[in-house]
């Protein structure tokens, strides 16, 4: 039953914990009516867009300077004094309230990093008062599952190898369920490890932020022959799709307005030419960030030319402002959906809504930088995305997402629709 009253929030406090690469982030734990107890933790990004909303690291030598000491001060100060004893009758008005405190466009006084938990927690605690599930509470006829696009080759920012992009990625679409689809990776996974033993030794073995392996490579098209072959020796080469996560502001040279891929310099045109091959040869479906994270005009070619799900991240950060400069422009067909790079829920749902009244795709997102918090399972289905990122699930910040949607998976039971068909098929010419 939905409580009749407003909730009262009696409790405030924030702590530092470790992501996964072993840096600090900051944890809420927020109460509601002196009952309802709820935690969140705020992820943090290694490839993060510059238009991101600002977390506040402490700097020093504490930490390498990656403290949070001074966010977690901001919650167990200003905020908690602001917030605690307050009534408070909706999330909205929590947002609200949370980025007037703050008082900057880019939150950064206070700290994306000590607003988002705040937000994330209130919204577990206010549905756990009604005694719903976060996904039905902010959605009471989610039933989608996402397929995962999963990351099992990393490069870029997120691993030490040569390989300028940052994600090849395997999607299982033609599995008939969340577990299905969850067993196939696995499957691949364990047949890729195999591959990159017999071939390039135990190094190759290692993996990057992600969890995906991260063998000493320089070419995409070296990776993405890797994952064909891996997925093809685990059995599943008719059910599956494949992406990139570029993250191509990080090759860009805004100086020549150039991009080194594999040594090799390119300018807007050729590149756009190398992603129309790629996506030929290798049953690619889905880019993230082809371009760099202000070219709005080249995203929009590629999107008229490719045919594909064209995802935009740096470019629109999870904001409704540049979402909707984006969709004027053409420039891309899908969000990256990341609720940290914006600061609070609020402000995240209203960009998964833009993105929707523009007839766009939404993928859910993680961050290189994860907890155990699995808030994003809840999230994914809850917008009915249809898409997420969580990385490969080999690692405990990865598969405690993936773990949550089976859970979901099961509670839903016969009414649960896996979303196979969020992705079309390839129309292969090569490989």
């Amino acid at each position: 039953m939905t409580p009749s009253s407003a909730p009262t929030i009696t409790r405030v406090r924030a702590r530092e914990v470790l992501d996964c690469r072993g840096l600090p982030t900051v944890q809420v734990d927020l109460e509601l009516d002196g009952a309802h107890l709820a935690t969140a933790d705020v992820p943090s990004g290694r490839s993060t867009g510059s238009n991101e909303a600002r977390e506040l690291r402490d700097g020093g030598s504490r930490f390498g300077g990656f403290g949070v000491l001074g966010a977690v001060g901001a919650v167990n100060g200003e905020l908690a004094d602001a917030l605690v004893g307050r009534t408070v009758d909706s999330q909205r008005e929590l947002d609200a309230r949370l980025i007037a405190l703050d008082g900057t466009p880019d939150k950064g006084r206070l700290g994306a990093n000590a607003l988002l938990p705040i937000s994330l927690a209130f919204a577990r605690a206010a549905a756990a008062r009604t005694g719903q599930p976060l996904y039905r509470a902010l959605n009471a006829d989610a039933h989608v599952l996402p397929a995962p696009l999963v990351n099992l080759i990393n490069g870029g920012k997120h691993a030490s190898n040569d390989l300028d992009m940052q994600e090849v990625i395997v999607i299982p679409v033609g599995a008939g369920s969340m577990l299905e689809a969850l067993q196939w990776s696995t499957e691949i996974d364990l047949a890729l490890a195999e591959i990159l033993l017999e071939r390039f030794g135990k190094a190759a073995l290692n993996t990057g932020d992600e969890g995906g392996f991260a063998p000493q490579l320089s070419r995409v098209e070296e990776a993405l022959e890797l994952l064909h072959e891996a997925v093809a020796a685990a059995g599943y080469a008719s059910g599956c799709v494949y992406g990139l996560d570029a993250a191509s502001t990080h090759w860009y040279d805004p100086a020549t307005d150039r991009y080194t891929l594999a040594g090799e310099t390119l300018d807007r045109d050729a590149l756009i030419e190398r992603y129309l091959t790629l996506i030929a040869d290798y049953g690619i479906v889905t880019i993230e960030d082809p371009l760099q994270e202000e070219d709005f005009d080249g995203f929009a070619e590629l999107t008229r030319a490719s045919g594909i799900q064209i995802v935009a991240d740096d470019l629109t950060v999870t904001n409704p402002a540049r979402i909707e400069r984006a969709v004027a422009a053409g420039a891309g067909n899908s969000l990256l959906w990341k609720v940290n790079q914006i600061g609070t829920l609020s402000e995240a749902l209203d960009a998964a809504n833009a993105a929707h009244r523009a007839g766009w795709t939404v993928v859910v997102s993680e961050r290189s930088g994860e907890t155990e918090d699995a808030i994003i399972a809840d999230l994914v289905v809850a917008l009915g995305a249809g898409q997420i990122k969580t990385g490969a699930p080999i690692r405990g910040e990865r598969t405690a997402k993936y773990n949550r949607l089976l859970r979901i998976e099961e509670e839903l039971g016969a009414t649960a629709r896996y979303a196979g068909d969020a992705l079309p098929a390839p129309a292969l010419s090569g490989t």
